[in-house]
């Protein structure tokens, strides 16, 4: 196995695309991400494999992964580090590259993974490793944790994918790489990586020559994916002087602001081309950052990752281009309702018995099950289901009976999280004999698997407009499973009411600012399980079983990511002349 580009398919001339993300869902075996954002760049990159797409893709290695969630007697989230066998699954590079980190050299290598597409095609994955003898303690600790550590080591990782990912492609021969595309503004270091090489050839540093810097954007491709402002990375400027240096900091002084080094606007400022994942959220972008114009490319999920086993047997025998051609899902819409209940009775039981494994809940296989799975924090309001309790409690009582399953991780310092898991978890002992609750530790690609496929009904409660996408409800749509959520994200374009799910307030979330949005929101979501969705489950199946394929064919077979990624070929990358000149 070479540790370079391929030497097919036009070898290194071939017009390459490079795709820089801090975290990358590469395997279920590998602590690589964190949650969406990492798990959607593993989705990408499948698909851009897929598509034979020329890809390469840059990330961290993660020694100690995120971290492993464990949950204690009283619902409190407790984390330690992931031990993985790294080993098993990439092989080392011989290549080594060097990056300047507060006026010291540090030495990255790296590991690789190729990821195989359904039509053969393959993606190089080079994950970055500083765990080397040559380097000092704290140096060799860089790319252990995922968004753990303080400012400095945070600032100190993204020189290392930024400069070091970078440094490691020129330092394999990828030459020819035509667009690199951040991933979130991790990556923005890239920008200044692009604009150091191009002075070097220049005698002057203190002022960037203007052409240099418009070669630059046309080179890279910028993907925003958080409407939160705090989402956003900045770093004190005194920071960012004693991390990167005086002559580096010199070229970002548009972007050092209020004291502080914006990695958003520094990737805005070095990209031709951005975006946001989902309609309403390039809006919500464009608001943000006004004097930047930012395109939408809506989100979607790789389908035939997500597609529970037997509805890989049911879309195998009933679309059989599927797996190449996920947009064919479409056609879902022929597929006899009865064989999507069997093959949704199957997952569901799998989930049933996970659930009654893991947790002891005695779990009914015949009961509602609502699935809620999203990072523990404040905005995503994960507890809003128990707003009212008696009035929940009623309503299962009349209309049907509940089981609620929730899942995801707070991050260590995200204390409000925490308090919201625990919330959840006491909720089981108050509901005991009344509604199945239950709270499923550390959530991974694994875990998500089962709860997309195997819920009757996805819920999401985020505060709007702080959805930038979501995709968790993506993953639902491709096994049938029906949507309840607040119009937000990608649900303002996947909802159809009463055809592909249902919605939770309004799709102008304005019109709601005057009132209590968690009261608001709470009430329609038990008229919407006490009107539409228990009735329809109970006492109407084939109705139920009409709005599952029509979420299989409406959502399904557009919220993939062959569609996203030939979006990002055709408005962000614009290689299309080339890619059809290949072969």
């Amino acid at each position: 196995m070479t540790d370079g580009p391929s030497l097919t398919k036009g070898g290194p001339e071939q017009p390459l695309v490079a795709y820089f993300s801090m975290e990358i869902g590469i395997d279920p075996g590998m602590p690589t991400y964190a949650g969406g954002l990492g798990v959607l760049a593993g989705d990408t990159i499948r698909s851009a494999a897929d598509l034979d797409i020329p890809m390469v893709a840059v990330t961290l290695l993660h020694r100690r992964g995120y971290f492993y969630q464990r949950l204690d007697e009283q619902g409190w989230q407790r984390e330690e580090p992931v031990a993985w066998p790294i080993n098993d699954f990439c092989h080392p590079l011989s290549q080594h590259v060097t990056v300047e980190i507060e006026n010291r050299t540090v030495r990255v290598g790296a590991w690789q993974i190729r990821v195989r597409g359904e039509t053969g095609g393959e993606v190089p994955v080079y994950l970055l490793d500083t765990d080397l003898p040559d380097n000092e303690p704290w140096d060799r600790t860089l790319t252990d944790m995922l968004y753990g550590g303080d400012d400095r080591y945070r600032l100190c990782q993204e020189v290392v994918l930024g400069f070091g990912g970078y440094r490691l492609l020129r330092a394999l021969g990828y030459n020819h790489i035509r667009r690199f595309h951040l991933n979130e503004g991790h990556a923005a270091l890239l920008v200044l990586a692009l604009l150091e090489e191009k002075l070097a050839s220049r005698s002057t540093e203190e002022q960037v020559p203007a052409d240099l810097i418009d070669a630059v954007r046309e080179q890279c491709v910028f993907t925003t994916h958080t409407p939160v402002p705090a989402g956003h990375d900045q770093f004190p400027q005194d920071l960012a002087r004693r991390v990167l240096g005086d002559r580096r900091c010199l070229w970002l002084d548009a972007c050092l602001q209020d004291q502080s080094l914006n990695m958003t606007r520094l990737a805005l400022r070095g990209s031709r081309f951005v975006n946001g994942v989902a309609m309403k959220h390039g809006e919500v972008s464009t608001s943000l950052f006004p004097g930047y114009p930012i395109h939408s490319i809506t989100n979607g999920v790789h389908a035939v990752t997500w597609a529970a086993p037997s509805f890989q047997l049911l879309f195998d025998r009933r679309l059989p281009d599927w797996r190449r051609d996920q947009l064919s899902l479409r056609y879902a819409i022929g597929i006899p309702v009865q064989e999507i209940w069997e093959a949704h009775a199957v997952a569901k039981q799998a989930l049933i018995d996970y659930v009654n494994r893991e947790a002891n809940a005695g779990f009914d296989r015949d009961v509602l099950t609502i699935g809620c799975a999203r990072r523990a924090t404040a905005y995503k309001r994960s507890t809003l289901i128990f707003h009212d309790v008696d009035r929940l409690v009623s309503i299962a009582e009349r209309a049907g009976p509940l089981q609620l399953v929730f899942a995801g991780k707070a991050h260590p310092r995200d204390h409000e999280g925490k308090q919201m898991i625990r919330r959840i978890h006491e909720m089981r002992q108050t509901l005991r004999d009344k509604i199945g609750v239950v709270y499923l530790p550390n959530y991974d690609i694994t875990l998500a698997r089962l709860l997309c496929a195997g819920s009757d009904v996805w819920l999401n409660t985020p505060l709007p407009p702080t959805e930038a996408s979501g995709t968790s409800g993506m993953k639902a749509a491709i096994n049938g499973v029906p949507s309840l959520s607040v119009l937000d994200g990608w649900w303002i374009e996947g909802h159809a009411e009463d055809v592909t799910g249902w919605s939770i307030g309004n799709r102008e979330p304005g019109k709601e600012l005057d009132q209590d949005l968690d009261a608001v929101h709470a009430a329609e979501l038990y008229r919407k399980l006490d009107e539409k969705i228990l009735p329809l489950f109970y006492g109407e199946r084939d109705h139920f079983l009409e709005i599952m394929r029509h979420a299989i064919a409406l959502n399904g077979g557009f919220f993939n990511t062959q569609r996203m990624v030939l979006q990002y070929l055709h408005k962000a990358y614009r290689l299309t002349g080339d890619y059809a000149r290949r072969g």
